[in-house]
């Protein structure tokens, strides 16, 4: 019998963790973790995202700001933004929404976020110390999918995860998280890609099949073992004339057809997606646990 891993549920509980926790040093501490995101533009999806963020840290009593900076804004004048938040110690965490105007670099400004702010984990350091193993502010929307193995009690040790997609910000992190030697990882772990001539060969190996690729109904239920983990990171808008918008949101699994060959599968939306905020937070609470060295009992 399938269970769907509900991550509307598992995102509320880390708020109402997070809350608790923030209540909790306002006590202590008389303070509170701050996040302030920069946001370069006025893309729609990318606005909405910002302001879902900042609503979330109202919700949980984080303080938050928003950074509305014009598309003309120069690159100099983003990175003088960064530094400034970097030497402002109210703000613990920094995020510079994504994508950014092609004249500004986003590596440049990525790599100008001091590490210890970086709550999305996309900084070389962080990167880097998720790959060696060392303590690290992890990439959010991965490590939502770790975090959603980990509450539903899904064995990680010794499984074949299968990762189908090898983006720096889901297939790549995710894969080395779960190869980890530590509890709710250490599996054997294998990277699916456009290169690969036929990769039902692989996925149909899998006890854990992770689906970020960006293509709507990519894994079909022949590409998929009887009894396997689904978990579909992708996100994608297929046009449908019976919505009023016109179109519906689809993942990279044909859920329909897959869904009852599964043990655990996500659905979208409501699967991986409500847990990428979730990580947020939580990156931003530890963000500011280790630059103050408070302690929480």
């Amino acid at each position: 019998m399938t269970t769907l891993i509900d991550g509307k549920k598992v995102a509320a509980d880390i708020r109402g963790e997070l809350k608790k926790k923030c209540e909790m040093l306002k006590s202590v501490a008389f303070d509170v973790p701050g996040l302030v995101t920069i946001l370069v533009g006025n893309n729609p999806a990318s606005e909405a995202y910002v302001n879902s963020k900042a609503k979330a840290c109202d919700e949980i009593g984080m303080r938050s700001k928003v950074e509305k900076l014009s598309a003309e804004t120069s690159e100099q004048e983003l990175l003088d933004l960064v530094k400034k938040y970097n030497e402002d110690y109210s703000y613990h965490g920094i995020l510079v929404q994504l994508p950014l105007p092609k004249h500004i670099s986003e590596d440049k400004v990525i790599e100008a976020i001091d590490p210890r702010k970086d709550v999305d984990g996309f900084h070389p350091v962080s990167v880097g110390n998720l790959v060696i193993g060392k303590d690290a502010l992890l990439p959010c929307t991965p490590h939502g999918v770790v975090e959603l193995l980990k509450r539903y009690k899904i064995p990680t040790d010794g499984k074949h995860v299968v990762v189908v997609g090898r983006s720096n910000i889901v297939g790549k992190p995710v894969a080395n998280m779960l190869l980890q030697k530590k509890e709710g990882a250490n599996a054997i772990v294998t990277i699916c890609h456009s290169a690969a001539k036929d990769i039902s060969l692989f996925t149909k190996q899998a006890d854990i099949l992770i689906a970020a690729i960006g293509k709507p109904n990519f894994i079909t239920a022949e590409m998929v073992k009887d009894g396997a983990v689904v978990i579909d990171v992708g996100i994608n808008r297929v046009e449908d004339a019976s919505q009023k918008k016109g179109y519906k949101l689809v993942g990279d699994v044909d859920f329909e057809n897959v869904s009852p060959k599964t043990s655990f599968i996500t659905p979208v939306p409501g699967g991986v997606g409500p847990m990428t905020i979730a990580m947020l937070l939580q990156n931003t609470f530890l963000a500011y646990i280790k630059m103050t060295n408070q302690k929480l009992n």
